[in-house]
């Protein structure tokens, strides 16, 4: 029954047993681990009056089978006590009573059947606007991430509209304030204004440089805890943007995250080659969303004491989004549907726009390429001033699990292990093939992509530059799309 974002421990006193539960999609950290030893309810008094910070939420548990057992929203919490930790799995509760975990978040979607609902663009609307502003719940300063894409522009475009009518409006005023970030020039800053702009909202736009970026790598992988490209690659602007939100006093901020996994927004969902493989993937994405997407908004904000809220990975939300039939969230250029469609479909209301419709039909653009393209192409010229050709062709004898393949991979490796070098935090970092943010399951729909492995949206061999051609058409007034090609 419980509905938001959510990783706690509940103790009950009379018996000194505890569950611990993690939210449906894992938007908030958890990580369990256990120790041997039969200290924890000794070390638990000892640390008793000592305040928590940096967000660790440590409660160490007496578990008389096994010595203790230890719950921490950070690794950090865990790496210098436990003999075995690993990530809490999104959607269970541990207990103490059983020793094991139990799935309490079991909806439709994750089953094998493939959902056959209409699509319904006014039930789809009315959704993601309950979703929005069901976190405009606010006793802080607060306002919306804008990157200038699709999502962050919707979700910025519905709490505009709404927030007069709450009591934050009150407390903050009525006008919603945004924020961007990007190197100087970067398509990101470029949009993020031009939304920001149709929609009134005191923008805040903030620039870094590329050594800007590459000094802040070592804090940032030791804040996100994950040595992952894609993750560091988006973390590190995101991180650099946090800390100057926080210094305004903000502490809460609206993003887009989630859109892309239940839509299939990424670049090489193009190459879907049926309903059924498409649907499967977006269920892969989902799953695996905790260990990239919100991993990254939750600790790169947290990291300077902002709190992130992901209104398209509300649980109502999702399951609108999942039922509804895969073959009309597919790109098809015969039909003139670009990707997610039937999301930009939903909001082009010609009587009371909520975006112009060069910015609702305006193409993904991924955040680390956003802010700009020389922002990943820079942090490729510095792995390779530390990352020479010996030490990766002895890459597979040093990192044996999650092998590098690049040096810029092999650089955040390095970093990443000078914190955390334990095996259990090494594990804790999925790994695996993956070309424009997918899975390496959907590597099989296109055989070209095997030999161009990267992260980067623009990876997405055929797609991104054919597509961003097209991207700035002059006339879509009669809400029809014109080919973004293959």
């Amino acid at each position: 029954m419980l509905d938001g974002m959510f990783s706690f421990v509940l103790l009950d006193t009379h018996d000194n047993s505890f569950i611990s539960a993690r939210d449906a999609i894992g938007i908030t950290p958890l990580y369990i681990g256990w120790a041997l030893d039969g200290n924890a309810w000794m070390l638990l008094h000892v640390l008793e009056p000592i305040p928590v910070t940096l967000l660790i939420v440590c409660l160490l548990l007496y578990y008389y089978c096994v010595g203790s057992v230890w719950v921490s929203s950070e690794l950090k919490g865990l790496n210098d006590e436990c003999e075995h930790f690993e990530v809490f799995p999104p959607g269970h509760l541990f207990s103490s009573k059983t020793g094991g975990f139990k799935r309490w978040y079991n909806p439709p979607w994750f089953n094998e059947t493939i959902p056959s609902a209409p699509y319904d663009p006014i039930a789809l609307r009315h959704a993601l606007e309950s979703a929005v502003i069901k976190r405009l719940m606010a006793d802080v300063p607060f306002g919306v991430l804008l990157s200038g894409g699709l999502d962050s522009s919707l979700v910025a475009s519905i709490a505009a509209r709404h927030l007069s009518g709450t009591k934050a409006a009150k407390l903050w005023g009525a006008q919603l304030h945004s924020f961007s970030v990007g190197l100087e020039g970067s398509p990101d800053l470029k949009a993020a204004a031009e939304v920001a702009d149709c929609l009134g909202t005191v923008h805040h736009e903030f620039h870094f440089s590329v050594q800007d970026g590459i000094d802040a790598i070592e804090d940032v992988i030791y804040h996100i805890e994950t040595y992952d490209v894609t993750t560091v690659r988006a973390s590190t602007p995101m991180f650099l943007m946090a800390r100057k939100i926080k210094s305004l006093g903000v502490k809460m901020v609206i993003s887009g995250e989630g859109a892309d996994e239940i839509f299939g927004g990424y670049l090489y969902f193009h190459k879907a080659p049926n309903k059924e493989e498409f649907h499967r993937e977006t269920c892969r994405k989902i799953k695996a969303i905790h260990l990239y997407d919100c991993l990254r908004a939750n600790k790169s904000t947290s990291a300077w004491g902002v709190e992130a809220r992901v209104p398209f990975l509300d649980k109502e939300f999702i399951n609108v989004v999942m039922s509804i039939d895969p073959e009309m969230k597919m790109i098809d250029t015969e039909k003139n549907r670009i990707e997610k469609w039937i999301l930009r479909k939903a909001f082009d209301d010609e009587d009371h726009p909520y975006l112009p419709k060069h910015i609702l039909y305006r193409q993904k653009e991924q955040f680390s390429d956003g802010v700009g393209y020389s922002w990943i192409d820079g942090l490729k010229d510095h792995a390779e001033l530390h990352v020479t050709d010996k030490m990766m062709l002895n890459a597979s004898h040093i990192y044996p699990h999650n092998t590098p393949q690049t040096k810029e991979a092999y650089y955040y490796r390095m970093t990443f292990e000078q914190f955390f070098p334990q095996n259990s935090a090494i594990l804790t970092v999925p790994g695996g093939a993956s070309v424009a943010c997918s899975t390496a399951k959907a590597i099989e729909w296109d055989a070209a992509w095997s030999n161009h492995l990267d992260p980067s949206g623009r990876a997405a061999l055929g797609v991104h530059d054919s597509a961003y051609e097209v991207n700035h058409r002059p006339d879509v007034s009669d809400t029809k799309m014109m080919d973004v090609g293959t």
